[in-house]
Protein backbone atom coordinates (compact mmCIF):
# COMPACT_ATOMS: atom_id res chain seq x y z
CA UNK A 1 0.00 0.00 0.00
CA UNK A 2 2.86 2.37 0.84
CA UNK A 3 4.22 2.20 -2.70
CA UNK A 4 0.83 3.08 -3.96
CA UNK A 5 0.49 6.29 -2.13
CA UNK A 6 3.95 7.08 -2.77
CA UNK A 7 3.08 6.91 -6.79
CA UNK A 8 -0.06 8.99 -6.01
CA UNK A 9 2.31 11.92 -4.38
CA UNK A 10 4.55 11.65 -6.84
CA UNK A 11 1.68 12.48 -9.00
CA UNK A 12 0.02 15.09 -7.00
CA UNK A 13 3.60 17.00 -6.34
CA UNK A 14 5.24 16.13 -9.78
CA UNK A 15 8.58 14.38 -7.92
CA UNK A 16 8.39 12.49 -4.54
CA UNK A 17 8.75 15.03 -2.01
CA UNK A 18 12.23 15.20 -0.01
CA UNK A 19 11.26 14.42 3.34
CA UNK A 20 10.00 10.80 1.59
CA UNK A 21 13.52 10.43 -0.03
CA UNK A 22 15.06 10.46 3.49
CA UNK A 23 12.66 8.20 5.15
CA UNK A 24 13.38 4.29 4.91
CA UNK A 25 10.68 2.58 3.84
CA UNK A 26 11.01 0.07 6.71
CA UNK A 27 10.19 2.79 8.83
CA UNK A 28 7.60 3.52 6.77
CA UNK A 29 6.12 -0.07 7.18
CA UNK A 30 6.45 0.38 11.00
CA UNK A 31 4.75 3.40 11.70
CA UNK A 32 1.78 2.21 9.39
CA UNK A 33 1.80 -1.16 11.40
CA UNK A 34 1.43 0.74 14.68
CA UNK A 35 -0.94 3.02 13.74
CA UNK A 36 -3.06 -0.17 12.62
CA UNK A 37 -2.70 -2.07 15.64
CA UNK A 38 -3.29 1.16 17.74
CA UNK A 39 -6.76 1.27 15.52
CA UNK A 40 -7.41 -1.92 16.54
CA UNK A 41 -7.20 -1.08 20.18
CA UNK A 42 -9.38 1.37 19.71
CA UNK A 43 -12.16 -0.13 17.85
CA UNK A 44 -11.98 -3.35 20.56
CA UNK A 45 -12.13 -1.02 23.34
CA UNK A 46 -15.50 1.28 22.18
CA UNK A 47 -16.92 -2.36 21.04
CA UNK A 48 -16.55 -3.53 24.51
CA UNK A 49 -18.35 -0.65 25.92
CA UNK A 50 -21.14 -1.37 23.86
CA UNK A 51 -21.24 1.58 21.35
CA UNK A 52 -23.15 1.65 18.13
CA UNK A 53 -20.93 1.27 15.35
CA UNK A 54 -21.99 4.34 13.62
CA UNK A 55 -20.67 6.02 16.55
CA UNK A 56 -17.88 4.21 16.83
CA UNK A 57 -16.24 5.45 13.28
CA UNK A 58 -17.10 8.67 13.90
CA UNK A 59 -14.94 8.53 16.68
CA UNK A 60 -12.21 7.10 15.17
CA UNK A 61 -12.54 8.98 12.46
CA UNK A 62 -12.13 12.13 14.99
CA UNK A 63 -8.75 10.80 16.70
CA UNK A 64 -5.16 11.36 15.62
CA UNK A 65 -3.29 8.67 13.64
CA UNK A 66 -6.41 6.85 13.00
CA UNK A 67 -8.66 9.70 11.42
CA UNK A 68 -10.49 8.83 8.09
CA UNK A 69 -8.13 6.77 6.43
CA UNK A 70 -8.24 4.22 9.36
CA UNK A 71 -11.71 4.62 10.02
CA UNK A 72 -13.34 3.68 6.24
CA UNK A 73 -11.58 0.29 6.55
CA UNK A 74 -12.77 -0.43 9.98
CA UNK A 75 -16.31 0.35 9.09
CA UNK A 76 -16.28 -1.56 5.12
CA UNK A 77 -14.71 -5.05 6.41
CA UNK A 78 -15.58 -4.67 10.12
CA UNK A 79 -18.99 -3.29 10.59
CA UNK A 80 -19.82 -4.50 6.91
CA UNK A 81 -21.02 -0.56 6.15
CA UNK A 82 -21.95 0.19 2.67
CA UNK A 83 -19.00 1.97 1.59
CA UNK A 84 -20.92 5.21 1.21
CA UNK A 85 -22.20 5.64 4.75
CA UNK A 86 -18.77 4.79 5.97
CA UNK A 87 -16.96 7.44 3.91
CA UNK A 88 -19.76 10.14 5.31
CA UNK A 89 -19.60 9.26 8.82
CA UNK A 90 -15.76 8.74 8.59
CA UNK A 91 -15.88 13.00 6.60
CA UNK A 92 -18.06 14.22 9.33
CA UNK A 93 -15.87 12.56 12.14
CA UNK A 94 -12.67 13.85 10.49
CA UNK A 95 -13.75 17.50 10.51
CA UNK A 96 -15.04 17.30 13.89
CA UNK A 97 -12.22 18.55 15.87
CA UNK A 98 -10.55 20.78 12.83
CA UNK A 99 -11.71 23.78 13.99
CA UNK A 100 -10.93 23.45 17.21
CA UNK A 101 -7.59 22.38 16.44
CA UNK A 102 -7.21 25.49 14.29
CA UNK A 103 -8.49 27.71 16.93
CA UNK A 104 -6.92 26.36 20.22
CA UNK A 105 -3.75 24.80 18.98
CA UNK A 106 -1.57 27.98 19.50
CA UNK A 107 -3.00 28.28 23.16
CA UNK A 108 -2.65 24.99 24.05
CA UNK A 109 1.74 25.33 22.52
CA UNK A 110 1.67 28.47 24.39
CA UNK A 111 0.70 26.67 27.49
CA UNK A 112 2.39 23.61 27.34
CA UNK A 113 5.65 25.70 26.41
CA UNK A 114 5.62 27.08 30.31
CA UNK A 115 7.94 24.30 30.71
CA UNK A 116 11.05 22.39 30.00
CA UNK A 117 9.21 19.22 28.57
CA UNK A 118 6.56 20.88 26.71
CA UNK A 119 8.68 23.31 25.44
CA UNK A 120 10.77 20.57 24.43
CA UNK A 121 7.88 18.84 22.69
CA UNK A 122 6.35 22.06 20.91
CA UNK A 123 10.09 22.78 19.26
CA UNK A 124 10.10 19.16 18.36
CA UNK A 125 6.19 18.87 16.51
CA UNK A 126 6.78 22.59 15.24
CA UNK A 127 10.58 21.36 13.88
CA UNK A 128 8.69 17.94 12.25
CA UNK A 129 6.25 19.86 10.69
CA UNK A 130 7.96 22.45 9.05
CA UNK A 131 9.93 19.63 7.42
CA UNK A 132 6.97 17.75 6.66
CA UNK A 133 5.49 20.61 5.04
CA UNK A 134 7.72 22.46 3.00
CA UNK A 135 4.96 22.19 0.10
CA UNK A 136 2.61 23.63 1.88
CA UNK A 137 4.89 26.77 2.42
CA UNK A 138 5.57 27.13 -1.23
CA UNK A 139 2.36 26.07 -2.94
CA UNK A 140 -0.57 26.55 0.38
CA UNK A 141 -3.41 25.34 -0.98
CA UNK A 142 -2.72 22.64 -3.50
CA UNK A 143 0.35 21.51 -0.69
CA UNK A 144 -1.90 21.68 2.30
CA UNK A 145 -4.79 19.90 0.04
CA UNK A 146 -2.03 16.99 -0.73
CA UNK A 147 -0.64 16.98 2.57
CA UNK A 148 -3.93 15.65 4.42
CA UNK A 149 -4.91 14.40 1.53
CA UNK A 150 -2.21 11.57 0.87
CA UNK A 151 -2.97 9.15 3.85
CA UNK A 152 1.01 8.70 4.70
CA UNK A 153 2.37 8.32 8.29
CA UNK A 154 2.78 11.55 9.96
CA UNK A 155 0.23 13.78 7.25
CA UNK A 156 -3.96 14.23 8.13
CA UNK A 157 -6.59 16.76 9.11
CA UNK A 158 -4.52 16.94 12.43
CA UNK A 159 -1.15 17.43 11.41
CA UNK A 160 -2.85 19.67 8.35
CA UNK A 161 -4.31 21.61 11.32
CA UNK A 162 -0.98 22.37 12.70
CA UNK A 163 1.09 23.05 9.83
CA UNK A 164 -1.50 25.64 8.91
CA UNK A 165 -1.10 27.44 11.97
CA UNK A 166 2.58 27.25 11.58
CA UNK A 167 2.71 28.51 7.77
CA UNK A 168 0.12 31.78 8.69
CA UNK A 169 -3.05 30.14 6.56
CA UNK A 170 -5.90 31.86 7.80
CA UNK A 171 -8.91 30.17 9.38
CA UNK A 172 -11.47 30.19 6.74
CA UNK A 173 -8.87 29.18 3.90
CA UNK A 174 -7.51 26.60 5.61
CA UNK A 175 -11.07 24.84 7.31
CA UNK A 176 -11.49 24.40 3.12
CA UNK A 177 -7.70 22.80 2.27
CA UNK A 178 -8.11 20.42 5.11
CA UNK A 179 -11.89 19.30 4.27
CA UNK A 180 -10.42 19.18 -0.08
CA UNK A 181 -7.72 16.78 1.38
CA UNK A 182 -10.37 15.11 3.68
CA UNK A 183 -12.23 14.28 0.55
CA UNK A 184 -9.04 13.54 -1.37
CA UNK A 185 -8.61 11.23 1.51
CA UNK A 186 -11.50 9.46 0.98
CA UNK A 187 -11.12 9.04 -2.71
CA UNK A 188 -8.28 7.28 -1.81
CA UNK A 189 -8.99 5.25 0.76
CA UNK A 190 -12.52 3.52 0.17
CA UNK A 191 -11.39 2.40 -3.68
CA UNK A 192 -8.36 0.54 -1.95
CA UNK A 193 -10.61 -0.43 1.02
CA UNK A 194 -13.24 -2.29 -1.64
CA UNK A 195 -10.58 -3.61 -3.64
CA UNK A 196 -9.48 -5.21 -0.32
CA UNK A 197 -5.73 -3.61 -0.46
CA UNK A 198 -6.40 -2.38 3.42
CA UNK A 199 -8.06 -5.52 4.99
CA UNK A 200 -8.60 -5.26 8.66
CA UNK A 201 -7.88 -8.71 9.92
Amino acid sequence: MLSLLLILAVGLHGEIPADAQLMDTDILAQEEIHEQGFSETVVHWLQSRGLDPRIIVMIISMLPIIELRGAIPFAIWVFRMPWQEAVLLSIIGNMIPIPFLLLFLDWFFMLISKVPLGARFTNWIFARTRRKGKAIQRYEAIGLVSFVGIPLPGTGGWTGSLASRIFGISFWRSMLYIFLGVLVASAIVTPLSLMGLLVVH
